[in-house]
């Protein structure tokens, strides 16, 4: 074994052990060795597991195409136009202190795929106000390899978040890249459960591993110490678990994964959405079961930096007792 095979079992050594004090010895092992797996697949674990940014001909083929039809360059600039979009939940049994508390909402935010994209973003929440960021996944460009432009994008972008920033990881991120984002400032849940304080009062943030692909999320131990009547908010980076969630008890419900499309047809109507729910769960505001939950387009892109009549939005959710406009 040459010295720096040596080294590399060395690191890989290290970081199993710190994830395995900071997730618990089964939820490192499951994540890394999948991750190990599949890195030496095109098509993931199985062939129903296949994804199209995993094909690497895919991109140009895709860029091939809209720039054929003259699509790509309006593709492209839509993809840095953000929204910001202001969402409402009611909740008739939020805690007095909490009304009118603001969450913003960032997800697929790709942030080694186009730093113009990332700029954009860092320039769209630079002005806005809000006492807590919550992300939902999906940092990575690919699904796949090194982690440290990610982590580079990341941490200009935890400079221009203000206070505290939960996060949970999408199908694209590397548990590998759990120490660097909480050693620069993020808190993962990692099926982890959190109390939000406010003047002696709590709501309850739960987060849970990726859903879609690793099948590494775990409602219960995220939620187990969650109080009754406790007002809940789970983070997942999929819309996909929302039955299991919605029977769980959560009241609210943030994600993204599914990009509204990214690319879409005239009106908004996706493509598709490469996630197994219905479609109505696929972008914005929705409930199930007593459960309200919102599933954001993300500010990013995946595959190719383009979007079309389906643009990238950041949210700002508001909390409030009062009904909903």
């Amino acid at each position: 074994m040459t010295s720096l095979a040596r080294k590399q079992e060395h690191q890989d050594e290290l970081l199993e052990y710190r994830l395995s004090l900071r997730l618990g010895p089964v939820h490192a092992r499951q994540r890394l060795n999948i991750e190990r797996e599949a890195e030496a697949r095109v098509f993931g674990r199985n062939r129903s597991s296949f994804h199209l940014e995993n094909l690497t001909t895919a991109p140009a083929f895709i860029r091939f195409c809209l720039k054929s039809v003259g699509l790509f360059g309006r593709g492209q600039a839509n993809s840095r136009r953000l929204n910001t979009v202001h969402n409402r939940f009611h909740l008739p049994g939020l805690p007095a202190t909490f009304e009118g508390f603001r969450i913003l909402h960032l997800t697929d935010l790709h942030v080694d795929m186009d730093e113009a994209n990332l700029q954009a973003v860092i320039r769209q929440i630079s002005t806005l106000d809000y006492d807590l960021c919550v992300l939902t996944g999906d940092y990575r460009k690919q699904t796949w390899g090194p982690i440290e432009a990610a982590l580079a994008g990341m941490a200009q972008l935890r400079k221009a978040i203000k206070g505290p920033a939960y996060a949970v990881l999408g199908n694209h991120d590397s548990v590998r890249m759990v120490p660097g984002l909480e050693d620069m400032g993020y808190a993962l849940l990692m099926n982890e459960m959190v109390p939000v304080e406010r003047k002696g009062e709590r709501l309850y943030l739960a987060g849970v591993d990726d859903p879609h692909f690793y099948k590494a999320h775990n409602l219960y131990r995220a939620g187990d110490d969650i109080p009754a009547g406790g007002i809940s908010l789970l983070l997942s980076h999929t819309p996909e678990i929302w039955r299991e969630a919605s029977h769980a008890g959560y009241d609210i419900f943030l994600c993204g994964h599914t990009h509204g499309g990214q690319i879409c047809l005239p009106g908004g109507i996706p493509v598709t959405l490469d996630a197994d729910c219905p479609r109505h769960l696929g972008r914005g505001y929705w409930q199930a079961n007593g459960m309200q939950g919102y599933t954001s387009p993300g500010a990013g892109t995946s595959v190719v930096n383009v979007r079309l009549n389906c643009p990238p939005e950041v949210t700002i959710h508001t909390l409030t007792r009062g009904a909903n406009l």
